[in-house]
């Protein structure tokens, strides 16, 4: 994990000010893993670490920070993967999961966790297409209460890198 924490800090991922996260908390620190994913070196890498450490039949990621995550961890892995939207919209399939999750063990990919509050949905919305998860693999975890959050529900949080050795 070294190898993503160096690269997590050479591709400036951690920010210092003033921040609000999605989780609504306010911040000292912002760790922008998806505006570093946009390097190729870094995102296959991650994509790599995922796909020689987990066994999984799919490989799922909540829309925005996941997607680019699954994608590249699928082809690594040369499986399949599936797009959780962020919301639900009211036109075409409508469907919160793109892919074929039905009776599949899934492992859902995160770019950062804080509270757990999107690995839950991810979770949630996959399980309640027939999938069986119980995985998230988040690049960075913030160590705010996502692990126990996520563990009270069945669901392991594996981190890549935990903040505490980046800061």
């Amino acid at each position: 994990m070294k190898k993503i924490a160096d690269l997590l800090i050479r591709h400036k991922a951690i920010e210092f000010g003033d921040f609000t996260l999605a989780s609504g908390a306010k911040s000292r620190y912002y760790v922008d893993v998806k505006t570093a994913v946009t390097h190729p070196d870094f995102l296959a890498e991650i994509a790599r670490e995922i796909a020689e450490r987990y066994d999984f039949d799919v490989v799922a990621g909540v829309a925005v920070g996941g997607v680019p995550l699954a994608v590249a961890t699928a082809l690594a892995a040369q499986k399949p993967f599936a797009i959780i939207r962020a919301e639900e919209k009211d036109h075409g399939k409508k469907a919160p999961v793109i892919g074929d999750v039905k009776g599949k063990d899934i492992l859902l990919v995160e770019d950062v966790t804080t509270s757990g509050g999107s690995a839950l949905y991810g979770i949630t919305m996959l399980r309640n297409a027939g999938a069986r998860a119980d995985r998230v693999v988040t690049v960075v975890d913030r160590e705010q209460g996502a692990a126990a959050t996520l563990k009270k529900q069945g669901i392991d949080l594996c981190p890549l890198v935990q903040v505490s050795e980046i800061l």
